[in-house]
């Protein structure tokens, strides 16, 4: 999640777990100083914060999960601007794989405006990024974040 304010951030969080289950683990929140891209409708000084869910989701779900969180952006926006970006993905122990709204030449096109991007691989047992990665999903806190979700992630699994 990407917003201009911890309040924000908490209200997105409401509406992510909402939507989607249980939230079981968070990451820092840290600011959002990559890009300028979102600050013409969200403002500057942003803050970015992941979010892990509890349970596995079928990766044929992505373009839904990514269609879902884009009407919840809309009903947390402000007239007509979003103030908060959610950006699903799924975690497999292979690798991340985000949604997005984006064509470009390294996503695969799913349905209804939906792409998918790995955007980091699981090697030589830690998260390594790809040539496209985007520099937030890149920082030690997101890494590490990712790797304490596939520990769960892993321990799921175990369960079953």
């Amino acid at each position: 999640m990407i917003a201009a304010s911890p309040a924000l951030l908490v209200r997105a969080e409401a509406t992510v777990e909402d939507e989607f289950g249980p939230i079981t683990l968070r990451s820092a929140i840290t600011p959002f100083n990559f890009t300028s891209y979102y600050q013409k409708e969200m403002g500057k000084g942003l803050l970015r914060q992941w979010l892990g869910l509890k349970g596995t989701v079928p990766s044929d779900r992505l373009a839904d999960l990514k269609l879902a969180a884009i009407s919840r952006e809309r009903t947390l926006s402000l007239d007509g601007k979003r103030q908060v970006n959610i950006d699903p993905g799924l975690l497999s122990l292979h690798s991340l794989v985000l949604a997005s709204t984006k064509d470009f030449a390294h996503r695969v096109y799913l349905r209804d405006g939906i792409h998918a991007e790995v955007t980091l691989i699981f090697q030589a047992g830690q998260f390594r990024p790809l040539e496209w990665t985007y520099p937030d999903y890149r920082t030690e806190t997101c890494l590490r974040f990712l790797a304490a979700c596939r520990e769960e992630l892993l321990a799921d699994l175990a369960r079953t």
